[in-house]
């Protein structure tokens, strides 16, 4: 099937349209920048390319240095615009401060939409937007002692706060026996957390016994014999 654009050159007609419609002077090719136009003194000036990548990016970037205005100019991607994926793509143009354009084509006509302006990008207002995922890192981060991740690994279990909590319950076990939620908080463990790691218990690793007792379960066993073995 036949793509809408298979050239960069394809865009420049509509673009070149949309900003003379809005008052801008328009010439291709000005310093080896695709669309160079001023409208009074401001400067505005767009790449054009068949998809986003770091080299448009970069070169975009570059333009920064002489243009008021930078903009990006691809054909308009078939992508759920609601999804993770396009907002992060979203917020990496907003984070570098360049606008984006998007072209597309029904039949013979061209549409031109602006979906992101070029503006400063408000980097304390981010980082505000952001507290409660930093909050839960740090206190992920505080709740692990135990050094089993390695980074960039993919496909293996990553130990977590909590995993390491259900791990220290279990090892408490096997060296105690029957437990209750009331023993591990007179051993040092948060009584609230503890009760509810056996209670709900999510790896199978606990049996619940009667009154409020626990003890370890054949699966927990094992768990604690594996660790031994990677460990030992």
């Amino acid at each position: 099937m036949k793509k809408d654009f298979l050239l960069e050159e394809e865009l420049y007609k509509p673009v070149r349209e949309y900003l003379s419609s809005i008052g801008y002077d328009v010439k291709a090719e000005v310093g080896n920048c695709d669309v160079f136009a001023m409208k009074d003194d401001k400067v505005a000036v767009v790449e054009l390319k068949k998809g986003l990548t770091i080299e448009l990016l970069v070169q975009a970037t570059n333009r920064q240095k002489f243009a008021d205005l930078v903009y990006v100019a691809i054909p308009k991607p078939k992508i759920n615009f609601f999804s993770k994926k396009w907002k992060d793509i979203c917020n990496l143009i907003k984070r570098l401060q360049l606008g984006l354009i998007l072209v597309s084509k029904k039949d013979s006509k061209y549409e031109v939409k602006i979906a992101i302006e070029p503006a400063p990008f408000d980097i304390k207002k981010s980082i505000n937007s952001g507290k409660k995922k930093r909050n839960r890192l740090v206190k992920e981060f505080k709740g692990r002692t135990l050094e089993d991740n390695v980074g960039g690994s993919k496909g293996k279990k990553l130990m977590t706060a909590y995993r390491e909590q259900s791990i220290k319950i279990a090892e408490y076990m096997m060296e105690n026996g029957q437990t209750s939620a009331a023993d591990l908080a007179k051993s040092g463990f948060n009584h609230k957390k503890a009760y509810s790691i056996i209670y709900k218990n999510y790896y199978g690793w606990f049996n619940k016994l009667n009154k409020g007792m626990y003890e370890l379960s054949e699966a927990g066993v094992e768990e604690l014999k594996k660790r031994a073995l990677l460990t030992g």
